[in-house]
């Protein structure tokens, strides 16, 4: 039997990121990766930092980094990305990433040695992670450098 292609929607706190027709969806939820292809039963989980592969209906990948946030899919094939922070492929700057990710690192493992308040650990942590899937977007979109 064959499905209508599911109808995506990634949104940010600030922005709707990407909106457009997908006949399959890969993302990296807290339980492990996944795909959405139409026809899939209705979904709903947490999403952990991850590049979302979204593939349109006429084979071109959009590629977008998620710091987390949910999934939802529902009976009627719409897909719902809800997050935070999204960024397109096309909008990373991969060597400001790469800069992001090495700066954050050595935070971390300072605030780590020395005891900090743990919400700073937890909020450096956090944009460690946009960061990984920042660079992780933007390889798997064929984006080296910028």
């Amino acid at each position: 039997m064959d499905h209508p292609p599911l109808q995506v929607k990634v949104v940010s706190a600030d922005r709707e990121v990407w909106k457009g027709e997908s006949v399959n969806i890969i993302v990296r939820t807290t339980e492990g990766d996944i795909g959405l292809l139409p026809g899939h039963e209705a979904f709903l989980a947490a999403l952990a930092p991850c590049a979302a592969q979204i593939i349109t209906t006429d084979g071109n990948r959009e590629v977008i980094a998620c710091d987390g946030g949910f999934v939802a899919l529902d009976n009627d094939g719409q897909v719902s990305i809800i997050t935070q922070y999204a960024t397109r492929s096309e909008e990373i700057s991969v060597d400001q990433a790469r800069r992001d990710r090495d700066s954050l690192r050595k935070k971390l493992n300072e605030h780590e040695r020395s005891e900090q308040d743990p919400e700073v650990v937890q909020d450096l942590t956090h944009r460690l992670h946009l960061a990984q899937a920042q660079i992780a977007a933007a390889r798997l979109a064929g984006k080296q450098r910028s």
